[in-house]
């Protein structure tokens, strides 16, 4: 079978340098949007150095030429996002729509995989304010998508494990706490973890699989599906030692919200969706849907135990 050649647009970034690498692990063609906005950004152009000696081909292309997007659309048969959409990073799923209109135009792409990677915004439309901003733009590239009738993928792969494991689900710090932690009412509520290269190697093995094809691609191995309190467990044993637990109830962490920077409110209803409405886990895969350990079972997914060896 012909592997697909794959372009990869924000192939610099937190995911898309991993879904490049996965690419090329997986024998793809691969493309790399080479974007003049980088300036002189050196971090990100010493990135896409790497790549192109890896075998990773760049085309130049940007979000404020048309025609540049047409062209190298032109050139592949998948395109996969991964722009960031996170605001205390940087914030621009909406460029993608420039993106939509390129593929619409080119008429070749037989999978596009936009920015998601996260909660699954068509369970989110309760979700709430700022932070339904996210899930909001997510649905409105999705519907660009289909009312283009663009064949695609949408990957929910849920809490990446940098920003969630490692810090025990501890808001603004990356680290294991050392003495004491917060755990989300009574800890108990069922969240999904993963690790961001088993992210990227179960997409690439989805884009030429016909029984992903305008489907979500939901990211549940079964062993990573923990509550807080059992991942707050693995630390501790893993380090043998014994950390105080405050518990936050519902309304007490919703007060956070009142007057706290716009960022990090986005950030707080996220928290609030996913530790205690436990919004990856309360509802069922349908038709529209498939769950990624079972149509890979070959793939050895990373448990939340050897994740969290990174961090003694």
């Amino acid at each position: 079978m012909v592997k697909s050649r794959v372009l990869v647009v924000g192939g610099t970034g937190y995911m898309g340098r991993r879904l490049v690498k996965a690419s090329l692990a997986a024998g793809h063609p691969t493309y790399v949007l080479r974007r003049p906005e980088i300036g002189l950004d050196m971090d990100k152009f010493q990135v896409l150095m790497e790549f192109k000696q890896q075998g990773a081909r760049l085309i130049d292309g940007s979000f404020s030429d048309h025609r540049s997007l047409v062209e190298a659309v032109k050139q592949v048969d998948v395109v996969i996002c991964a722009m960031s959409g996170v605001h205390f990073r940087s914030h621009n799923l909406l460029m993608q729509l420039k993106l939509v209109d390129a593929i619409r135009e080119a008429g070749n792409i037989k999978r596009f995989l936009p920015s998601e990677f996260g909660i699954d915004p068509a369970q989110m439309e309760n979700a709430l304010e700022p932070g339904r901003v996210t899930f909001d733009e997510k649905m409105r590239v999705r519907k660009a998508i289909q009312e283009s009738n663009i064949p695609h993928t949408y990957v929910s792969a849920n809490c990446f494990g940098g920003y969630f494991v490692g810090n025990l689900c501890q808001m603004g710090t990356l680290l294991p706490p050392k003495h004491k932690l917060h755990i989300y009412g009574d800890g108990n509520v069922k969240a999904v973890f993963m690790d961001e290269d088993d992210i990227a190697t179960y997409t690439i093995k989805s884009i030429d699989d016909p029984r992903t094809l305008n489907k979500t691609l939901y990211l549940r191995p079964p062993e990573n599906i923990l509550s807080q309190r059992e991942l707050v467990e693995k630390w501790e044993k893993l380090t043998g030692t014994t950390l105080e637990k405050i518990s936050i109830p519902g309304e007490d962490f919703l007060a956070l919200l009142k007057g706290a920077e716009f960022a990090e409110q986005v950030g707080l209803g996220h928290f609030y969706h996913i530790f205690y409405e436990g919004c990856l886990t309360n509802f069922e895969i349908g038709e529209d849907g498939e769950e990624a350990s079972k149509l890979y079972p070959e793939v050895e997914y990373t448990r939340m135990h050897g994740y969290l060896n990174r961090y003694l």
